[in-house]
């Protein structure tokens, strides 16, 4: 019984600590913006493959592999940290037994577990103190942080020393008194003959040295987990539960900046079925934490500071402020420093200090090239990416603070249509001499081509929209263009922050293209593709939206398009994974099967598929100053390009030729080296 009074008093200091902890949090997020969550069967898979099965973190799969252990063996081995609460409340022992064969799994799972993860503790530890491993270090990582490590490792070290040890002393005292041993200890077993002999008084005595030390240990853990980055170990799943389901390039629409548009475009229906409201109005973006969403809040708490977010951040890769794990750090801090303010004097609560500027600098959000490989590789699924945005939507909205280059880019498609100073008159000039329907000709088709802006004016880029017309007029497909009626698709303005600026842009072409009755449509930019595929639905332009590469691979899994020339044979080509083709659609095979057809031989750069670095011109970055840094992306990506030895680089997006173009001849390659997009490698291979 007094054992039992001492396990209660325990257990309800316990309780009573880890609630005191944790409601201060709950407390904070009643100041973050309400963010609704839908698609519960998607989140639910999303979790289970995720979060149960590790699907992110086994993308490094050695070190993503140990990792996993750890998880599923805490999850095995929590079965028995719960019979011994019920041991401790109701003064039984091994409770649970009468599971019978069950037991005996779940017992002998628990025992292999703890000596796995004793084992990969130790090769934790040795990691972090005498192996200098990249991702671990950084000017955010503190002393603190790596001291909350180490601490963190040692605990559970101790935690499964306890645990072998109680089983252990369990079975020495079992053969000693000859009592039934309840539950198969596979591991355990062999450490007996190191206890035989030891009188059965002192056997008991050590059983219950390791019971008391394991499960007090259990406790004491639990309550330093809300002041540590390892709180991630209750909070990861719930991260993963309440993270994005759509694809990884879509971007929240902001309905706030909707009403502005609609406003500005249609005054009558603007005030069609709109309330009062007597709140102040709301700031666009986020400036401090109080702007921030409840699951960008969660997110931060879930950060484990791990660092592969930031170990594959091109723009930290190149020597750049921007670090995404130091974007949620900071965001937690900033919570932690502003939160206890907000909860006594209420949300106009003001101390000074704001997340943009005092905690995260500008330099850092204009660096982010928006590719979303943090975000790919986070194994929690945190969203970085869409941070940084909200943040530089505050900038550019409430500011007007965008870097020069960016504002002549917005000024250009507010004039224009497009990114450049040319005229809107201009955009049919690509295709002089080629055979062109436009739409305002009278008859819909079956396909629209959005040319693009790049498309319609990039001198580089022009030449791949006519090779890829020649592609299409070669297989007689039905298809057509705007024309001077087709204007920007908004991308770069949305990911530079202007987000009236792109929602003005899509809800014009969406009136254009819904007028006549568009149903499917191709594009060669991988940014168009993404945003008319992902975002225009948000505004009610609902299209079936392809990339070039994919229906190319379409046209030559159907027989219509052959690829029977020798114009590369024997050359070496190695293809750049465009982010917005990639990483936020989820589309490797369709360029690469392309390439497959073509008479050369294909190499695959050292970072490809999901894996593929950025060229560096996403973000907005392709018109504006690089932020300092040790090299620029667009270097180190054509670095990589020519580590293979490749004769041609080859790409589906127009950036990514831009600056892989400019690569070239930064390296003085651009006389060696060809780059081409995939539709001019087809067209060339047929002698188009």
């Amino acid at each position: 019984m007094i054992k039992q009074i001492i396990f209660l008093v325990i257990l309800l200091i316990t309780l009573g600590v880890f609630t005191y902890s944790t409601l201060k949090y709950f407390r904070y997020f009643k100041f973050t913006k309400k963010k609704p969550l839908g698609d519960i069967g998607k989140r639910i898979r999303k979790t289970i493959t995720v979060a149960l099965f590790q699907e992110k973190i086994l993308r490094r799969p050695v070190i993503g592999f140990m990792h996993a252990l750890v998880w599923w063996g805490f999850i095995l081995i929590l079965f028995g940290s719960i019979e011994m609460i019920l041991d401790g409340l109701f003064g039984t022992e091994r409770i649970l037994a009468i599971l019978g064969p069950v037991y005996d799994f779940i017992m002998a799972s628990g025992d292999i577990s703890a000596f796995v993860i004793t084992l990969l503790i130790i090769a934790f530890l040795f990691r972090r103190l005498f192996m200098h491993i990249k991702r671990f270090y950084g000017p955010e990582m503190k002393p603190v942080s790596k001291m909350d490590a180490n601490l963190a490792l040692t605990i559970i070290f101790i935690l499964m020393i306890t645990l072998l040890g109680m089983n252990t002393y369990y079975l020495v005292w079992c053969d000693a008194t000859g009592e039934i041993v309840h539950g198969s200890y596979p591991v355990s077993k062999y450490f007996v003959g190191l206890f035989s002999g030891i009188p059965v008084e002192q056997l008991w005595m050590g059983y219950q040295i390791n019971w008391w030390a394991h499960i007090v240990w259990i406790f004491i853990f639990a309550n330093i987990l809300p002041y540590s980055k390892h709180f991630h170990v209750f909070m990861s799943v719930p991260s993963v539960f309440v993270s994005s389901v759509k694809p990884v390039g879509y971007t929240e629409n902001m309905e706030s900046i909707t009403k502005e548009v609609k406003l500005m475009m249609d005054p009558d229906a603007a005030f069609e079925d709109v309330q009062e409201s007597e709140d102040d109005p709301e700031r666009f973006g986020v400036k401090d934490i109080e702007d921030v969403n409840w699951v960008n809040y969660l997110n931060s708490l879930a950060c484990t500071e791990c660092g592969r977010c930031t170990s594959v951040c091109p723009a930290n890769i190149t020597g750049k402020l921007l670090s995404p794990r130091k974007i949620m750090m900071d965001t937690r801090a900033r919570m932690k420093q502003k939160g206890p303010g907000l909860v006594k004097a209420g949300k106009d609560y003001d101390d000074g200090s704001s997340l943009v500027r005092t905690f995260i600098t500008e330099e850092e959000l204009w660096a982010c090239t928006q590719c979303n490989a943090c975000v790919y590789e986070c194994p929690v699924s945190i969203d970085q990416a869409s941070l940084i945005l909200d943040m530089r939507r505050y900038l550019v909205m409430e500011e007007s603070k965008a870097p020069a280059g960016l504002n002549t880019v917005f000024s250009n498609i507010e004039n224009n249509g497009a990114p450049w100073q040319f005229s809107p008159e201009d955009r049919m000039l690509w295709s002089e001499g080629l055979e062109v329907l436009q739409l305002a000709d009278g008859k819909t088709p079956e396909y629209l081509f959005w040319v693009g802006s790049a498309g319609a004016f990039d001198d580089r880029y022009k030449k791949v929209t006519r090779e890829f017309v020649k592609i299409l007029n070669h297989l007689k497909v039905d298809y057509a263009v705007l024309g001077v009626e087709e204007t920007d698709s908004g991308d770069v303005a949305r990911r530079s922050g202007n987000e009236m600026l792109f929602q003005m842009q899509a809800m014009m072409n969406i009136e254009i293209m819904n007028g006549y009755e568009i149903k499917n449509i191709i594009t060669c930019d991988p940014h168009d593709f993404n945003t008319l595929k992902n975002e225009y639905p948000d505004f009610g332009g609902n299209y079936n939206v392809i990339h070039h590469s994919q229906f190319l691979q379409q046209q030559i899994k159907q027989g219509k398009l052959k690829i029977d020339g020798n114009e590369f044979q024997g050359k070496k080509i190695t293809f750049h994974d465009p982010c917005y083709l990639g990483r936020a659609n989820d589309e490797y095979d369709a360029p690469r099967s392309v390439l497959n057809e073509i008479s050369s031989s294909n190499v695959e750069m050292k970072r490809h598929s999901s894996f593929a670095l950025c060229c560096g011109a996403g973000g907005g970055q392709m018109f504006k100053e690089a932020e300092k840094g040790d090299k620029e992306v667009f270097i180190e990506r054509t670095e990589e390009a020519l580590e293979t030895g490749c004769d041609i680089i080859a790409t589906a997006c127009p950036f990514c030729m831009v600056m892989m173009t400019d690569g070239l001849k930064y390296k003085n390659k651009e006389e060696d080296i060809l780059n081409y997009d995939i539709a001019e490698l087809v067209s060339k291979s047929m002698g188009l």
